[in-house]
This record gives structure tokens, C-alpha cells and sequence, in this order.
């Protein structure tokens, strides 16, 4: 509990009563930054930059690829279901084939890396707007430039 024992005039409550609205704002300003930065850190792709490192596909060596082997079966599966549906079964089969032999070669470093090309494409219609050209009317040759 805060002791006002020296407030003696109205000039002092004045005073106080300022400092103490000063604090509140500042304390305001503070817990609105802090509360942003801590939602921010469980948005999607926060958690996608923190989660989908290379080195967290557990790929220990060459021959050890847990990763590439999840997609070498998954992809036929997701392949079969979705894009190639209503094909025939010679046609399921050669996708499965071409797309296993093509999750095998896909290991923790070409993920991160798809998932980064992916995202830097809809990462650079923000900075289109952000570095927009304000013109004051002052031509660059002038003096007051």
C-alpha cells in the first residue's frame, strides 16, 4: 500500500496526482507491448520458424532419415487422395511410385526451404506497402531537399 504522508498542499496533490497518472500510462504502454510480444510468439508462423528446422526432422545422418522417410509415405497417400482422385489404378500407381522415390529425396533442409520460398511470397506484399513514397512536392534538386 502507497503512503501519501507528505502531500501538505494542493500544489502537492497536484503533483502527485500527475506522477500517478504518468505511472499508469507508462504501465499501460508497457503491459500492451509485452501482452502483443507474448501472443505474437504463438501465431502460426512463429511456431512453423521455431518447430520446422532442419534439425529438428531428426535427421541424424545419410542413412538415418526420418523425415524423408514420413514423405515417401505420406506424399503417395496425400497424392492419391486428393489430386489424382477419380485416375486409374496404373495411374495411382505410377504416382505413387515417382512420388516416394521423390519424398525419399526430400530431407529437412529442402522443407525448411520450400516452406521459406512459400512464405517469402506472401511476406513481400507487406513491405510493398510498408516503403511507399510520400511526395511533399519538393523536387530532389532543390536546395531545401
Amino acid at each position: 500500500m502507497r503512503s501519501y504522508k507528505n502531500i501538505n498542499s494542493l500544489e502537492d496533490l497536484q503533483a502527485k496526482k500527475l506522477e500517478l497518472k504518468v505511472e499508469y500510462t507508462l504501465k499501460q504502454n508497457m503491459l500492451v507491448t509485452n501482452s502483443k510480444a507474448y501472443a505474437k510468439q504463438f501465431t502460426i508462423g512463429a511456431l512453423i520458424k521455431k518447430y520446422a528446422t532442419p534439425n529438428n526432422f531428426f535427421k541424424a545422418d545419410e542413412k538415418l532419415n526420418i523425415s524423408g522417410t514420413a514423405m515417401s509415405l505420406l506424399l503417395p497417400m496425400f497424392m492419391n487422395k486428393t489430386i489424382f482422385r477419380g485416375a486409374g489404378f496404373l495411374t495411382k500407381a505410377a504416382v505413387g511410385l515417382v512420388s516416394g522415390k521423390v519424398g525419399k529425396s526430400l530431407d529437412a533442409e529442402h522443407i525448411s526451404a520450400i516452406f521459406n520460398s512459400v512464405k517469402g511470397w506472401f511476406g513481400t506484399r507487406k513491405e510493398k506497402k510498408a516503403k511507399k513514397f510520400i511526395d511533399y512536392g519538393i523536387p530532389p534538386d532543390s536546395e531545401t531537399y
